[in-house]
């Protein structure tokens, strides 16, 4: 049992070989010092930073309190498609090791925990590094290059705590009757999906009796708030690479500038703040069917609110993909296309 142990790594994204290496070198230490540090060459598809892994790692080791979490922008290990005929500069690493022992203020004693294949694993490297070297066990079903190349192709092995930033949201928005809820449930159901249901509705039903005779102006940012928390939810719990979310803030701010005659600030800034990857609108060209709550049945007004959706969305400069078969089946069949093209990256 060594006193104080280090592991330095990119963790981009956190996966569930990377975890078990920890908890191999966990168990040799009384205290382990975890450092991520970026990575030279980031997926272009998702925008990771240093404190977004810090905090999968912190959450994954929240009840092992002797794993100690820092970030560190100065520390390079060579990438995992490079340990093969990859050359070590021994001054350069004692340097920024001994950076590392003095920034986090670690005893002498402290030893570096690397995979087996590591090239600071080799007994002629380990043997001129200022720190003791140990071996962790390979995984070999976990390839962190080929995970950090298509994190999407490799889904179940990253760690639960990092696939909320992994999933790709996409929003079904479209006027009333057009058939979101439905096609909600029909996708998160094909892709083993989590989703967030529409918060107006549900607002409507919990907050004001069950009608919107009672709804006001006032009552747009906290359903906003309300659909925040949801997506944030969804996406935590993410099961699959697509998250589907039922309807948009841009939906809340047309619905409050057709009943208020005024656009909602705080809703505006939730557009512009809270951006989902991707959105599919639905023509409204579907039957009518009344139940209860929707009002804007008549050609007229669902023609008018369409356009209104437009427009916001112009004005946020957001481009949704437009689906305007009236067909439920093959509104379904095209959104499935729209999905695997752009999320799964199926031809």
């Amino acid at each position: 049992m060594f006193a104080t142990g280090l592991m330095i790594g990119h963790f981009e994204p956190l996966h569930l070989g990377q975890m078990r290496s920890i908890l191999a070198a966990a168990g040799q230490v009384r205290t382990l010092h975890i450092v991520i540090t970026s990575h030279p060459l980031p997926h272009p598809n998702f925008k990771i930073t240093l404190q977004d892994k810090a905090r999968w790692l912190q959450m994954a080791c929240a009840d092992l309190p002797f794993i100690q979490i820092h970030i560190h922008d100065d520390i390079t290990l060579p990438l995992h498609e490079s340990f093969i005929n990859v050359s070590i500069d021994i001054e350069m690493s004692n340097t920024k090791l001994q950076r590392l022992v003095e920034t986090l203020n670690l005893p002498t004693e402290t030893v570096l925990f690397v995979a087996a294949n590591h090239p600071l694993a080799q007994q002629s490297v380990r043997s001129q590094l200022i720190m003791e070297v140990i071996a962790t066990p390979l995984q070999p079903e976990f390839n962190s290059y080929d995970i950090a190349l298509d994190p999407i192709a490799h889904w179940s092995a990253i760690h639960p705590q990092a696939r909320g930033d992994y999933t790709k949201t996409v929003a079904i928005v479209g006027g009333e009757s057009s058939g979101k809820t439905t096609l909600v449930h029909k996708l998160a159901n094909y892709y083993g999906a989590s989703f967030a249901l529409e918060m107006g509705r549900l607002y409507v039903a919990t907050d004001l009796g069950g009608t919107e005779t009672g709804l006001q102006y006032s009552d747009y940012a906290p359903i906003a708030l309300d659909h925040a928390e949801a997506i944030r939810a969804a996406k935590a719990a993410a099961t699959a690479p697509v998250t589907i979310i039922d309807t948009d803030f841009v939906t809340t701010q047309a619905f409050c500038e057709e009943y208020e005659g005024r656009t909602h600030p705080f809703v505006g800034a939730c557009i512009d703040e809270f951006r989902v990857d991707h959105t599919i609108m639905l023509d409204n060209n579907t039957p009518w069917v009344a139940d209860g709550m929707r009002s804007l049945g008549d050609s007229d007004a669902r023609g008018r609110f369409e356009q209104r959706l437009l427009d916001i969305f112009n004005r946020h400069d957001i481009a949704p993909y437009l689906i305007d078969k009236p067909d439920y089946d093959a509104r379904y069949q095209q959104a499935l296309a729209f999905i695997d093209q752009h999320i799964y990256g199926k031809k």
